[in-house]
């Protein structure tokens, strides 16, 4: 089953630690492995490292 992705701007649907899954303009990701806790209604940030719109996925827990 593939993991639910949240673009930047869009609101979490819950309380919950996220990490950057890819970068919308289709970048590669694997040096962002920054986890932001994002609570529930906060609008997903820009990647911490590029500062750019991303896809975020739910961290394993």
């Amino acid at each position: 089953m593939a993991e639910t992705t949240y673009k930047t701007g869009e609101k979490a649907p819950e309380t919950a630690t996220y990490k950057v899954g890819s970068l919308v303009n289709g970048g590669a990701a694997n040096q962002d492995n920054t986890e932001v806790e994002v609570k529930k209604g906060e609008q997903f940030p820009p990647s911490p490292s590029t500062n750019e719109a991303a896809y975020w996925v739910k961290s394993s827990e």
